[in-house]
């Protein structure tokens, strides 16, 4: 609940930053405090990370992240959720992997590391769908295997199915998308 509560509020402090910014035509500052804000959202909003512990910082639209991950995926997606927001030109992942959970994760993948890179791309692609408002991202399953992302789940239209699939498609280490979705019959 606390969590829920500290979204909102965000989510309510970024849309009146975002005003703000608008009213200033974007000057360096105001934009890059924009863009601060809108990547901390980003990161808060995501339940694969621990965002309390990854600093942003913004300089003329460049996003230095600092602080502490447990996994090498955990680094790779917070790099990957703010490299793509409005307004930012580069990331600098400065982000240090916790030694002794890093270890142990690599033991537990294969040698190919596609278990991060699956697990980094459906968590990417499930994100980006939440945050695109033309899409109900929480009814579309994604699961990822070996590079393939695979979209199960029931939408509203064709133009939705298509959007969902586009977006899958533009994450990195995609290799191909299998697009299951259904478009749900209106009854009038």
């Amino acid at each position: 609940m606390k969590r829920t509560t500290l979204a909102v509020m965000m989510t309510v402090a970024l849309a009146g930053t975002s005003v703000a910014a608008n009213a200033n035509d974007w000057q360096d500052g105001a934009k890059d405090a924009w863009i601060d804000g809108k990547a901390e959202t980003t990161l808060l909003l995501n339940g694969n990370l621990n965002s309390f512990d990854i600093n942003t910082d913004v300089k003329n639209g460049k996003i230095t992240l600092t602080g502490k991950v447990d996994r090498e995926v955990d680094k790779a997606l917070a790099a990957e959720l703010v490299e793509n927001l409005d307004g930012v030109t580069s990331v600098d992942n400065k982000l240090t992997v916790s030694n002794e959970r890093h270890m142990r994760d690599k033991k537990d993948h294969d040698d190919d590391g596609s278990g991060l890179t699956d697990a980094k791309v459906a968590t990417v692609v499930k994100t980006r769908l939440l945050f695109e408002s033309e899409t109900s991202g929480t009814a579309i399953d994604v699961d990822v295997e070996n590079g393939v992302v695979m979209l199960k789940g029931e939408v509203d239209s064709d133009a939705e199915k298509d959007l969902a699939e586009a977006i899958a498609k533009k994450t990195n280490d995609v290799k191909r998308v299998d697009n299951q979705l259904t478009v749900a019959k209106k009854n009038y």
